[in-house]
């Protein structure tokens, strides 16, 4: 991430909210590109540098749903989705394509500042390097924000990354789900927690409804036992 201004990507097929968040975004202390649809996001992320995009579900063409989910590919650069539709089950659907977070329109731009400060504070590097550490077949490697194992590499998000060294830092000790939230920088509820514990399974464990290492404990939370 860029030290004093943040570069930002705007993807919204209406013109006047892209204004209308590149100008109130800009007055906010960001340096902002927008793009009118995926195809025109891809070209932008193919020439330039991004600490964070700011993108819309409901677009022509490709989805930014379907557009999130291949960038999760081979990038983690964070991402804040905007839709028109609110509903737990489209939220929880953001998160699973790899969205670090999710507003429903309309919104307050003062409201959109803070999410995205929120994500970006998680997004720098610790001052003190976290130590690589081994969790079953995999060394968990903090500082690439990844999974290694052999020539096998699994990129995690930075949310999911962020999740991980919370509770690596302290294994076997129980988290609770507020507590993984605040020191995670995770913005939304318990269920939003659940999410991305359960997207951490996904590519942690062999099998995810059966955790070896990452365990829920009923009515408390959390909890880390590496091998």
């Amino acid at each position: 991430m860029t030290e004093e201004m943040p570069h930002i990507l705007v993807v919204d097929d209406d013109l006047r909210l892209r204004e209308v968040l590149r100008k109130y975004l800009v007055k906010n202390g960001f340096v902002v590109t927008t793009a009118q649809h995926a195809a025109d996001a891809r070209s932008k992320l193919g020439s330039l540098a991004f600490d964070l995009i700011v993108l819309d579900v409901m677009m022509p063409g490709e989805s930014g749903l379907e557009l999130t989910e291949s960038l999760r590919r081979d990038s983690q650069v964070p991402i804040l989705l905007l839709t028109a539709r609110g509903e737990l089950d489209d939220r929880i659907a953001g998160l699973e394509a790899g969205a670090d977070d999710y507003m429903s329109k309309p919104f307050e731009p003062r409201e959109l500042v803070l999410r995205i400060t929120s994500i970006l504070r998680r997004v720098p590097r610790p001052v003190e390097p976290m130590a690589d550490m081994r969790i079953g077949k995999w060394t968990f490697v903090p500082d690439r924000e990844e999974l290694r194992t052999g020539d096998e590499i699994v990129r995690l998000t930075s949310t999911e990354a962020a999740l991980l060294r919370v509770l690596a830092g302290q294994p076997g000790a129980i988290l609770t789900r507020e507590e993984l939230a605040d020191r995670a920088g995770i913005v939304g509820n318990a269920r939003t927690v659940d999410v991305q514990v359960s997207r951490l399974r996904g590519k942690l464990e062999d099998d995810p409804r059966l955790p070896r290492y990452l365990h829920t404990v009923r009515g408390e939370g959390y909890v880390l036992r590496p091998e």
